[in-house]
């Protein structure tokens, strides 16, 4: 992705998305230069045009970001339809999200009125943005939360899928949520075969306040590691605000870099973590012109970077081989090596699960059941 040249239309909102949210906005000659074309480029938008970015937006998890700086520069153009069209959008999407998260709050607050620990991973690390469903972190027993959920929300239960039983997670639908509520529990990672990390979450958990709403998420470096296992060793793309949070994680300075190798090195995924940040620090430079502030360690340990990412299917995709497979024997290796052979054993079954969900997908369209 170091050239960042559209090709299709599709791909033509991903970039017109990541100018918005990755385009420096200050006073040097050269971002005003950058901003001045971002807005002519707004001004010539059409309808049908903003509404794919608004969907492409949605699904990658930055509508709120993107459209709101949108809307920013769109004013300062005096566009008065475009302006509607991106104050309808956002207001729209605001309501989803406030409504979901009164939700999380109330989930959180019931756990722990049940001296059940809990964490929200994944999800408010878009904030203000909010993904697709609800995720959450507990090490309470499983029939413990199925009873807390069934009592207290009147959630059913999802059809579990292979990898759902593996990973010991489950998807609960609450009435009058639109979203899901994906809670793993005792477990991270595509098969459940993380459990150092797991172990560790909620004891190196923080406070994230979000108005007047309190929530206990991962710190620094646990977010880093949960979204390496769910970018490089299981979804194998990358959606926008995985680059768009992870580069204002970095930018903040609060990552413990020495602190997030040792963590990444003990769960076996130091290498995916390293590579996970390069290419996020690769693709802000193809928008920016430099990339991120990584430590010399960082990029000796990336196995590869940026440009072997490339756009499809609404996503940034990862090569499967020869890369991630690379990735994926070295923690299967390092496993082995500590004797994790229950762990190594979960997680040596990927390739099935994979293969499986692959030859559902062609013969029934669906993957459903497996994946």
């Amino acid at each position: 992705m170091a050239n960042p040249t559209a090709k299709s239309p599709s791909h033509q909102s991903m970039v017109l998305l990541s100018r918005l949210l990755l385009t420096p906005i200050n006073n040097e000659a050269s971002s005003r230069q950058l901003v001045t074309a971002l807005k002519s480029d707004l001004r010539k938008i059409s309808r049908d045009d903003f509404d794919a970015l608004v969907a492409l937006a949605s699904s990658n998890h930055v509508l709120v970001r993107g459209i709101d700086i949108f809307l920013e520069l769109i004013r300062d153009a005096d566009d008065e339809s475009r302006t509607v069209w991106a104050q309808t959008a956002l207001t729209a999407e605001r309501d989803r999200v406030s409504g979901a998260l009164q939700f999380l709050e109330n989930i959180c607050m019931a756990f722990e009125s049940e001296k059940c620990n809990v964490a929200v991973i994944k999800s408010l690390d878009h904030w203000p943005d909010l993904g697709s469903d609800l995720d959450l972190y507990t090490n309470a027993d499983s029939k413990v939360v199925s009873h807390l959920m069934a009592s207290r929300f009147n959630a059913t239960v999802a059809p579990r899928s292979w990898g759902d039983r593996l990973a010991g997670k489950w998807n609960f639908l609450i009435p009058g949520l639109p979203e899901a509520v994906e809670i793993h529990v005792g477990r991270l990672g595509q098969t459940g075969e993380q459990v150092t990390i797991a172990s560790q979450l909620l004891a190196r958990s923080r406070w994230l306040m979000i108005g007047s709403q309190c929530f206990r998420v991962p710190s620094a470096s646990d977010r880093l590691l949960i979204s390496t296992l769910q970018r490089m060793y299981r979804h194998f793309y990358f959606r926008l605000c995985d680059i768009v949070d992870s580069a204002a994680l970095v930018e903040s300075g609060s990552i413990d870099f020495q602190d997030l190798r040792s963590a990444a090195t003990n769960a076996g995924i130091w290498q995916g973590v390293a590579t996970y940040l390069v290419i996020v620090s690769d693709y802000v430079s193809s928008y920016r012109g430099r990339g991120l502030d990584l430590p010399y360690f960082v990029h000796a340990a990336a196995r590869f970077g940026g440009d072997n990412v490339y756009y499809a299917r609404e996503f940034l995709r990862v090569p499967i081989m020869p890369q991630s497979a690379t990735l994926y024997k070295a923690q299967l290796t390092g496993m082995f090596r500590k004797l994790e052979l229950r762990n190594g054993a979960r997680l040596s079954l990927l390739p099935w699960l994979a293969t499986a969900a692959f030859v559902g997908q062609r013969i029934t369209g669906s993957d459903k059941g497996i994946w």
